[in-house]
């Protein structure tokens, strides 16, 4: 046999036990992908829930929350692109509860703050956090509590049941209620504004969420 032979033979034997490896490493990855999902969705679940339950006390419903959602589509009032958001409504005995509402301040220090903010059908805030930001650390990150050193009263928590008043929902030094950080009033007055624009939407739109079916809205 030629030497051009032999090459040309260990060419295709080397391509063919290539080809094999990339079959069965697809295969291994795909039952990988397989088995493992239902266990990351059911993380992922499981955050939501602990989110939600931060703003929403789990007496407040009795409904599987994460399934009852409204979509929503570009939302200049909830700060919302063309990406849109969620909201999840909250009933106790078939009845609405509360509505839990993706939203974001487009004007926070260092760009946009994500937010979740829960709203129950007595116009009252039940809970607001933030989901996503980049605020300075140290500074204005404080309105993340995870960030904010006063474990024992974060100051996000000043939103939890306070009446939609437009007049409350502004920083001190704009004339409201909401306390903030000397040094980064940009970031609380951000996420206080976008919570306000929050309350109003959800005062006009509460009907037409809960009387439309799971899904719709976009």
């Amino acid at each position: 046999m030629s030497a051009e032979h032999t090459a040309a033979r260990t060419a295709l034997q080397s391509a063919g036990t290539m080809m094999i490896f990339a079959l069965v490493f697809t295969a291994v990855m795909g039952m990988t992908y397989s088995a493992t999902r239902p266990i990351i969705a059911a993380s992922v679940e499981a955050e939501k829930m602990k989110l939600v339950s931060e703003v929403l006390p789990a007496e407040r419903y009795d409904n599987a929350l994460l399934d009852d959602v409204f979509v929503v589509g570009a939302t200049p009032q909830l700060g919302l692109d063309e990406d849109g958001g969620r909201v999840y409504r909250a009933r106790l005995g078939g009845r609405p509860a509360a509505m839990v509402i993706e939203a974001q301040a487009p004007d926070g220090y260092a760009g946009t703050i994500k937010l979740l903010v829960a709203i129950d059908t007595d116009n009252r805030i039940t809970g607001v956090r933030v989901t996503n930001h980049r605020e300075t650390p140290g500074l204005g990150d404080y309105i993340d509590p995870r960030k904010d050193r006063n474990k024992s009263n974060p100051w996000i928590d000043q939103f939890g049941s306070r009446p939609l008043s437009a007049a409350q929902l502004k920083v001190r030094k704009d004339g409201g209620e909401i306390d903030y950080r000397v040094g980064a009033t940009i970031s609380a007055r951000a996420v206080t504004a976008a919570v306000a624009k929050v309350g109003q939407w959800a005062e006009a739109n509460r009907d037409k969420v809960f009387a439309s079916e799971n899904g719709e809205g976009k």
